[in-house]
């Protein structure tokens, strides 16, 4: 595995709520806003009723029926947010209404105008991504802090199921900043040449990605009943893509949220040099920052441009040092070992595939971005196991 020198690059010191990263929450959207002006009251009214308008068949009619409104009233950070994602929900919704044989394939002004331009706003693109439906999409339920979507589609437990594990494993990712202040400690520790904050922030990497893998574990109670299909990029269904009437003149294609467009594995990755060695799967990863928001795909870039920690555990030649770092990357091979296995056993099996077309949330996740064909199969296992492989090659020999 080749990797750069540690004096190939000088640190930058990392501030991280510069990069939009909360220390308590990390890449979570910390206390979301529930509602939004008055003015935008047919929007929320939609997003917050998705579930009956859909299986009604009603949606696309109250789209239409819908005003034109302007974004200029959204003046913070959260309320775009916010109105991103009720947005990215009605979209969803009624480009799948009908189901996975009748799409939609144009989004009528009145949703397409404003949804774009809040897109331009935030830098994401007009479709629902990770960072609307599970690091903005949630709020607390009770005193107790028990957690709840604002917003789910169909098939509403086992949806909103699916987004809040999800949001458990971000959570885990960041939590009281044990991850984010580990990298932080670990890039600047190579300026420092300290190895003993090295190690302590390579032991709490380990722990968030050993508590990821435990909050991800409650997926599998979910998988059954999720509904595959969500983008209009390399989709038999939508083979020209979605056309956003009155803002552009040819059809556009997107991939749909996936759990690649997670900045903090792939912060993860940059960390620990995690070097992709199959094209296809480095093209894609890469294509996944696309579909994040600018700050957290900006400190993807900065630790990946920062000195390199695997080279500097090879030049320090510490045992000790080098074990603790193996541990780190193992705990990241279990974690994309175990995603492997669930999307072996609950996508690419026939029956559970089936299953999961008929009912469920409109959200595929990773298989559903790399299937050429739209239908499933070996693609999402190629790329996962891609992944992982890679992940392994960053191991360090010991003698």
């Amino acid at each position: 595995m080749e990797d750069r020198k540690p004096s190939d690059t000088t640190v930058t010191p990392i501030d991280l709520e510069t990069f939009g990263v909360s220390e308590e929450f990390g890449f979570v959207l910390e206390d979301p806003l529930t509602d939004l002006p008055e003015y935008y009251r047919p929007w929320m009214d939609l997003a917050a009723d998705i579930t009956c308008l859909t299986e009604t068949h009603q949606l696309r009619d109250k789209v239409k029926e819908m005003p034109l409104l302007s974004t200029q009233y959204l003046r913070s950070h959260r309320e775009q947010r916010l109105a991103h994602l009720a947005l990215s929900f009605i979209t969803m919704g009624y480009v799948w209404q009908e189901g996975q044989g009748q799409p939609a394939k144009v989004l009528p002004q009145q949703l397409a105008v404003p949804y774009c331009a809040v897109s331009d706003a935030l830098g994401l693109p007009p479709i629902l991504v990770y960072a609307d439906c599970v690091l903005a999409n949630w709020k607390l339920k009770d005193p107790t802090k028990n957690l709840d979507t604002l917003f789910t589609f169909p098939g509403a437990e086992t949806c909103k199921g699916f987004f809040l594990v999800s949001l458990l494993v971000e959570k885990a990712a960041s939590t009281g900043m044990k991850v984010t202040y580990g990298i932080v400690t670990a890039m600047n520790s190579l300026q420092t040449h300290s190895t003993d904050r090295l190690q302590e922030a390579l032991v709490m990497v380990t722990q968030s990605l050993r508590r990821m893998k435990e909050c991800f574990q409650l997926m599998h109670l979910l998988m059954q009943r999720l509904q595959c299909g969500s983008r209009w990029k390399d989709n038999p269904m939508l083979p020209e893509g979605l056309r956003y009437e009155g803002v552009f003149q040819e059809p556009l294609q997107f991939s749909g949220g996936s759990a690649a467009q997670s900045s903090a594995i792939q912060c993860f990755d940059a960390l620990l040099g995690v070097m992709q060695t199959d094209p296809s799967a480095g093209a894609f990863l890469k294509r996944m920052h696309d579909y994040m928001l600018p700050p957290h795909r900006a400190l993807i870039q900065t630790i990946s441009h920062s000195p390199p920690l695997r080279s500097y555990v090879l030049l320090v030649g510490d045992s000790h040092l080098a074990r603790t770092y193996n541990t780190c990357v193992s705990q990241m091979v279990e974690l994309r070992d175990y995603h492997l296995n669930m999307v072996a056993r609950y996508i690419t099996v026939p029956g559970n595939r089936a299953q999961a077309a008929a009912r469920g949330c409109p959200l595929r996740g990773i298989g559903s971005a790399l299937d050429k064909q739209g239908t499933g199969g070996s693609n999402p296992l190629l790329f996962l196991k891609a992944v992982r492989d890679s992940t392994r090659g960053a191991f360090i020999h010991i003698s």
